[in-house]
This record gives structure tokens, C-alpha cells and sequence, in this order.
């Protein structure tokens, strides 16, 4: 269906100083949880007005709640320990590093609403259309299961991310009984199946990538079960990692465009399009009609600014596989999918942001 959320952007965004200095606080339990609430408060107020002032057509409080874009799963839910998955970094101070996920070890158990927190303020202060992100049950799969951990608990992973799609439909369909107009799943893990040394990692360890693509894909369909769809727009973000301006996967999106984007139930697919890692547009001729594609032609991992001309040459070049009225423009991932942030600042990320909104209305007019 063609959609009125032209300009957006992908959730997370840059932490002031000062609520980044509230965070280590409280984790050393030098500053009390309700001075913490309250430092969130004023820098997710300060963002919603200045993505107004922009002129996106959705915002977001910015995930500064958030440890990092998926750790509402382990705050929210017992049976994940302090052990990681290690992850193969590339980029700036590149290197192996563990996941901001952690390893399940022991059955998983909801205690809240992984988003009850946010919500509430959001709703409040808005003032806008704005989404609410949740993690996707199927990255679970790779970046919680840790073999000699997980196993004892979750034969397969398969066994796992049954409990998770129900984990996550709790919030999905809490979040629609609270009147969200836009939900999205972030799963940059789907990239592990388009990338060939993860492809060939998976078949050392056993696996079969396009059978666990299949498992990942049902797992989050499950997730939207009986969802009411009518005033909701779901919605899917696909990159290849982003931790202070790194990534962990490389590939274009042929390997699994046809079951991805022909299987997966959301209305919306928001893509990272923003370097050669990425592929081409091609494989966008594989989502179904009626369905949008937000393109992330803006990278959030250098503070370069993008050339508006270009961007337009790129759009209408997409075009020639999605159809314009089926398209929309955002930057490829969050601007601090983990608290620290890429390595920007904040002016050169509200200046990509501005450009996403100028280019947006320059292409298809104000909403």
C-alpha cells in the first residue's frame, strides 16, 4: 500500500553527554533510577522537538532508555546470563568483540512489557506519528545461542526462538492494544544469511542457512500472530551490524530476497542501502506489490553529508524495481544503535536527518 511516511529514520539516535554521564551513574548505583528516568526524560523531549522542527514524518524517543538496541529483551525477560556471542568486527577499531546480547542460559521466563517504560512518555510527548522498535525474535537465534550454554536448555534453535516469537508477540500485541500506528522489528541477523563467511560458518557448525533463513523467517511471522492490522503499519529493518561505526556482515540482498521479503508478514521493509556492501537495488523486484520499501541511502557511520542530487539519482533508480509511490528515504541503521554512538556529532546527525526530510518532500511532496 503506498504510504505517507515518506521521511523517516531507523529508531536509535546520539545521547547527549550528559545522559550518557547519568548512565554510568547508575551503573556504578551512584545516581538513583528516578534522576535516571528523568535525565532520559529531557533528552528524548529535546529529540521529539527536533524531529518535528525537521519535518520527519515519524519519530522515534531515540532509544535512549536503552543499553543498546536489543538489550530490552534481557532487561525484561530472566534466563539470559553475562556470557556473549562473540561477533567478527569491521571498520573503525575493528576487531572480535561480543554482542551487546546476551546468552540465554536457562529457560526464559517474561517478567514486564519490554517496552512498558517507554511508551507511556512517548505517547505523552509525541506529538507526532512515532514507532516504537523491538527487537526481532530471530536474532535471538544467533546472538543469545551459545553452544555449551544455550544447548542445555535449547536442543536447537529452533527450540529457542519458540519462546522468543511468543516473548515478542506478548509486546506486538500489548503494543496494538495501546493504539501504536507503527511497530518495527530491527533484525540485523538476517544479514548473517546473505554473507558468505557466515553462510560457510553456519555449514562448519552444522547448520543449513537457507533451512535456519526459513526457521528465522517463521519465528517472526509467528511474533505478528493475530495481530490486527488495521491502523498499525509492521515493519522490518535489515543492515549488516552497527556498533561506533562498524559492521559485521557484507553482501547484497539476492540470497534472501525471495523468501525474505515474499515471506515475511510486515507491510514495510527498511534496507541498508548506503555502500557497496549492500548490493544493488535488483532484488527489489522480489517485494510483493503493495508492500514499501524504505530506502537507507544515508549512512549514520560517517559524518560526511550525502549529495541530495545523488540521492535522487539513487531513488529513481530503485524505482525502476519498487514502484515511487512505494518507496520512502531514511539513513541505513540508527545513528547509536549502541549508547555510545557512531562516530559523529550531533549536528552532523541532525543534518542527516535534514537532508532525509529535504529530499524526501523535493521527491514526493509534503504528505
Amino acid at each position: 500500500m503506498p504510504t505517507s511516511f515518506r521521511a523517516e529514520h531507523v529508531g536509535s539516535l546520539l545521547r547527549p553527554p550528559e545522559l550518557l554521564q547519568a548512565r554510568a551513574a547508575f551503573a556504578t548505583r551512584n545516581l538513583p533510577l528516578e534522576q535516571l528516568r528523568a535525565a532520559e526524560d529531557r533528552a528524548i523531549l529535546q529529540a521529539l522537538e527536533k524531529q518535528r522542527q525537521l519535518g520527519l514524518d515519524v519519530v522515534t524517543d531515540g532509544e535512549m532508555r536503552r543499553g543498546s538496541w536489543l538489550t530490552d529483551m534481557a532487561d525484561a525477560v530472566d534466563g539470559f546470563v553475562s556470557e556473549r556471542v562473540a561477533l567478527e568486527w569491521k571498520g573503525p577499531g575493528g576487531g572480535t568483540e561480543g554482542s551487546t546480547a546476551h546468552a540465554v542460559g536457562a529457560k526464559l521466563r517474561k517478567l514486564r512489557k519490554m517496552t512498558s517504560h517507554e511508551v507511556p512518555f512517548l505517547k505523552k510527548n509525541a506529538r507526532a506519528p512515532f514507532k516504537v522498535t523491538l527487537p526481532a525474535p530471530s536474532n535471538f537465534m544467533l546472538a543469545s545461542y551459545k553452544a555449551g550454554i544455550t544447548d542445555k536448555f535449547y536442543p536447537t534453535h529452533a527450540d529457542l526462538l519458540k519462546d522468543l516469537a511468543e516473548i515478542v508477540r506478548d509486546d506486538v500485541q500489548w503494543l496494538v492494544s495501546e493504539g501504536m500506528q507503527y511497530i518495527q522489528f530491527d533484525a540485523p541477523y538476517y544479514s548473517h544469511y546473505l554473507d558468505p563467511r557466515q553462510q560457510e560458518l553456519m555449514r562448519k557448525s552444522g547448520l543449513d542457512p537457507d533451512k535456519e533463513l526459513e526457521n528465522a523467517i517463521a519465528g517472526d511471522n509467528a511474533a505478528l500472530r493475530d495481530v490486527a492490522r488495521g491502523g498499525v503499519t509492521l515493519a522490518l529493518h535489515v543492515c549488516r551490524g552497527n556498533s561506533r561505526s562498524r559492521w559485521y556482515t557484507e553482501g547484497g540482498y539476492d540470497a534472501i530476497a525471495e523468501k525474505l521479503f515474499g515471506l515475511l508478514q510486515v507491510d514495510r521493509f527498511l534496507l541498508e542501502y548506503d555502500s557497496e556492501r549492500s548490493g544493488g537495488f535488483e532484488p527489489l523486484r522480489l517485494v510483493p506489490r503493495g508492500k514499501s520499501v524504505v530506502l537507507g541511502l544515508i549512512t549514520t557511520k560517517e559524518p560526511k553529508l550525502e549529495s541530495q542530487a545523488e540521492l535522487q539519482r539513487r531513488i529513481n533508480e530503485a524505482a525502476k524495481f519498487v514502484p515511487l509511490e512505494n518507496l520512502a528515504l531514511s539513513p541505513q541503521c540508527g545513528f547509536a544503535s549502541v549508547a555510545a554512538g557512531n562516530l559523529l556529532s550531533m549536528d552532523e546527525q541532525w543534518k542527516k536527518l535534514e537532508l532525509v526530510a529535504d529530499t524526501a518532500r523535493k521527491v514526493w511532496g509534503s504528505a
